[in-house]
């Protein structure tokens, strides 16, 4: 990942940095990575992230087509 700094504004790249970070989901994968987790907790837990994918898609679909 690489953020340009342009006329020494740090803030403002790390700002960028922050964001991009938290788009790509870099952010969560740390958290998730500071302990164990058990590969049955594993499967819940990208089991509920899919539901939860699949539910965003089916009310984006919903309000953007009406059905």
């Amino acid at each position: 990942m690489q953020v340009f700094v342009r006329d020494n504004d740090v803030n403002g790249a790390l700002r960028v940095l922050k964001k991009k970070m938290q788009r790509e989901g870099t952010f969560r994968e740390m958290k998730r990575r500071r302990s164990y987790e058990k590969p049955s907790e594993r499967r819940v837990r990208e089991r509920a992230e899919g539901i939860r994918r699949y539910r965003k898609a089916m009310r984006k679909r919903l309000e953007r087509e009406g059905y």
